[in-house]
């Protein structure tokens, strides 16, 4: 039987036009020709078809024209079922349809059954995603920990400033026991496996610990020389956190 091609697909000339009788509607053209009736962009009434796809525990009732193609399908299947085209395998009668696929020309009628699956790469690659995104939320919680810590120490070291501005004397040990803690910081947060944008947040409090370190040496210093009158040189216990050179080894991870 000869075949047309038409805007929707490949279809059979004098089916798929039929009124609510089971009748094919014609119309004359001028010149007297008697044609199938078409609607107002000039293309042949095509009905829509009832369709039942299952996905899963889920099925899903639509209706699309038959001369629609399984891709344009899986663009309806989008918005009900989360998943993209791309991600989508429409199955019929057993066999995976391609999207170039036309329904009627594929034997699908009303309420044909569709099987949709989705595509094992795509599974996969969500599964990928999903582990990726707990190791990013498990990042964040152990920094935020660290940021909150860090908040209460950063306050005694603005506190200490203050008092040393103020002509008063700091005991030194007040001072060696606040970079001791920390340093402790400092190596929770470079145990920390940070991804994406915690990296920046790992960075970020990396840097205000180096920041208070390098303040409260600055004050131990200046402690020491008000009590010897000369200078001296000052060491606290980095080699309990890095036994090779101590400051510039451990920003390093921050910078």
């Amino acid at each position: 039987m000869m075949k047309k091609r038409m805007s929707g697909g490949y279809r059979k000339m004098g089916e798929n036009s039929r009124n609510r009788e089971g009748e094919i509607d014609w119309e004359m053209r001028p010149g007297g020709m008697l044609v199938q009736k078409r609607n107002q962009n000039g293309y042949v009434l095509c009905p829509d078809v009832r369709l039942r796809v299952v996905y899963g525990a889920v099925r899903y009732d639509i209706s699309e024209n038959s001369q629609a193609t399984f891709g344009e399908v899986k663009k309806r299947l989008t918005a009900e079922t989360g998943l993209k085209p791309s991600e989508q395998r429409l199955i019929f009668k057993g066999k995976e349809k391609e999207n170039g696929e036309y329904l009627d020309m594929c034997g699908v009628k009303d309420r044909s059954k569709l099987v949709l699956v989705e595509d094992p790469a795509s599974v996969e690659r969500r599964f990928i995603q999903r582990r990726r995104n707990a190791k990013i939320q498990t990042a964040h919680r152990a920094i935020n920990h660290v940021s909150i810590e860090l908040d209460k120490l950063a306050d005694q070291v603005s506190a200490i400033e203050k008092s040393v501005s103020s002509g008063a004397k700091v005991p030194e040990v007040q001072i060696t026991t606040l970079i001791e803690m920390l340093m402790r910081l400092a190596i929770k947060l470079e145990d920390v496996a940070a991804e994406g944008d915690a990296v920046a947040q790992k960075n970020l409090q990396g840097k205000k610990v180096q920041r208070c370190v390098e303040s409260l040496e600055t004050l131990k210093i200046s402690s020491g020389r008000a009590k010897a009158g000369t200078s001296v040189i000052v060491t606290t216990q980095w080699e309990k956190f890095n036994p090779s050179p101590p400051t510039m080894a451990l920003w390093e991870v921050f910078d």
